[in-house]
């Protein structure tokens, strides 16, 4: 009896995992990407220990004809904090580091919105699940683009508000990563690049993954940013050196589908141990709980939990635990999801800012779990051709533009330098006539200003990024006319300029 219910289970199986059409999967990933218009991608999808698909859609770069394959090199971005999280799994369970030590055993100028109590209070497992107080994506102004340090960086950190009370929210947080990546580097002596590369990346065999922009090789993918008048364009890599911990790793489908199958594999992979089974479940436990709204109800029927974990994001999807995480880069969209139930892993690559990742690579869960069969990228891509992101926000502001005004301050009233705490110093200057803005630390955001209306000026930036265009700066003076600060106005969903309140110092 016991064996014809094993052979039974068997032909149950095979007969499902053979219902799966990787050809089918590899046909509707390439209708996807040109119905999205997005130059090029990579997508690995592993199963059960094997890579079933390894693959390059499209080009590099736009108008070229470079072919992308799976070992073209694309900014992971946010999906390194899993890596981060493992790294302090590995100290952990190494015997270097609890849990739940203090941040300022090791980072003693650590501190969070003035208030020493809860400074002293936050704990190395705080930082991974975006718990501390802190708001989505604030403070990212601070390392941006910027040459400041990690440590330089997280002391700055400190002047960021308080969004909710400590432990009590979710609030997205990449600083708290950076500072993860300088608790390995003091623990372990070393920058937390070299303690991931020696510890998971070369056992591994991720032999093309780098973690700076200056390592990339020749086969690499070109970022692209979407415009709001011009439609998509080429960018230009950004570093992201100071805040790796956050999101600096660059890999390619290849060297991810190693790192998805050792995760899937309980932590082990070629008879090695990266990750201890019992901290791997702590890294897969939610830390903060989201509401399941009516919408997400609708949209992934199936879900009863959502949360966040160590560095993973994680659901219920049809009785199957799903962890994952997005990432997003200056020109380049990232996914990876997991289901271990299931064996099954999937990572999605992209060098466009479109939101291709997340329909692509639920519609390959589904098509393993024989579940939610439907054109998840089609429903996916009207919702996002509904929406104008940024671009009616502009257009508010242009149609506010009132014509035909002058300001009441000359540019020798406006020159000068003004500090904000959270960032440091901006300076106002003269250059050929004109007004210059330029960032402490950031070169690269350094931009010319032209009148807009009455004391507020367009900031016309030197170099084009890919979180933002268009921008203005004001200034706000005393009942005396005596030019006090500026204040600035760049709409955009992560790089958050009103956050800073710079007030003249000289």
């Amino acid at each position: 009896m016991k064996k014809l219910l094993s052979i039974t289970l068997l032909f149950f199986f095979l007969s499902t995992y053979a219902q799966v059409d990787v050809k089918a999967i590899d046909k509707y990933i390439e209708q996807a990407r040109k119905d999205w218009d997005v130059p090029g991608m990579s997508v690995g999808v592993v199963k059960d220990g094997k890579v079933v698909l390894s693959k390059g859609y499209g080009v590099k770069e736009l108008g070229k004809s470079d072919k992308v394959d799976d070992n073209t090199l694309f900014a992971i971005a946010s999906n390194s904090k899993a890596f981060v999280a493992s790294c302090i799994a590995k100290l952990v369970e190494e015997g270097k580091l609890s849990w739940k030590d203090k941040v300022r055993d090791y980072l003693p100028y650590f501190t969070l919105y003035g208030d020493e109590y809860i400074s002293s209070m936050v704990t190395v497992e705080d930082l991974l699940c975006h718990r501390v107080g802190l708001g989505t994506f604030s403070g990212d102004v601070i390392w941006y683009k910027s040459e400041k340090s990690p440590e330089e960086i997280i002391k700055r950190a400190a002047h960021v508000p308080k969004a909710f009370e400590f432990r009590d929210g979710y609030g997205y947080s990449n600083l708290m990563f950076i500072t993860a990546g300088e608790v390995i580097r003091t623990i372990t002596g070393e920058p937390w690049e070299n303690y991931v590369k020696t510890n998971f990346m070369e056992p591994l065999g991720m032999s093309n993954t780098v973690i700076s922009v200056n390592d990339l090789n020749d086969n690499v993918a070109t970022p692209h940013k979407p415009t709001i008048d011009r439609g998509t364009e080429v960018s230009e890599w950004a570093s992201w050196d100071a805040p790796s911990a956050a999101g600096g790793i660059i890999s390619s489908s290849t060297d991810m589908a190693k790192w998805m199958m050792m995760n899937l594999n309980g932590g082990e992979w070629n008879g090695i141990t990266y990750i201890d089974k019992e901290q791997q479940n702590l890294l897969w436990t939610p830390h903060a709980n989201f509401k399941i709204s009516e919408q997400s109800k609708e949209s992934l029927p199936g879900v009863h939990f959502r949360g966040y974990g160590l560095g993973w994001s994680l659901m219920d999807y049809h009785g199957n635990l799903v962890v994952s995480h997005g990432g997003g880069y200056d020109g380049m969209y990232s996914r990876v999801v997991m289901v271990p139930d299931q064996e099954l892993g999937i990572v999605v690559l992209t060098n466009s800012m479109e939101g291709i990742s997340s329909p692509l690579a639920m519609y390959i869960v589904n098509q393993f779990i024989q579940k939610d069969m439907r054109d998840w990228s089609a429903e996916y891509l009207e919702r996002a051709r509904s929406r104008n992101g940024h671009k009616e926000e502009v257009e508010e502001r242009r149609t506010a533009r009132v014509m035909d005004t002058k300001p009441a301050l000359t540019q020798e009233e406006m020159i000068g330098t003004y500090n904000d705490p959270m960032y440091g110093d901006i300076t106002i200057s003269e250059k050929d006539g004109n007004l210059r803005i330029e960032f402490q630390d950031a070169p690269e955001l350094g931009a010319s200003l032209t009148h807009w209306h009455y004391d507020t000026y367009q900031i016309n930036w030197d170099e084009e990024h890919a979180w933002f265009d268009f921008g203005t700066v004001s200034f706000e003076m005393d009942n005396n006319l005596k030019v006090e600060g500026i204040e600035f106005d760049v709409p955009n969903g992560d790089i958050f300029f009103h956050e800073l309140h710079p007030k003249r110092v000289y």
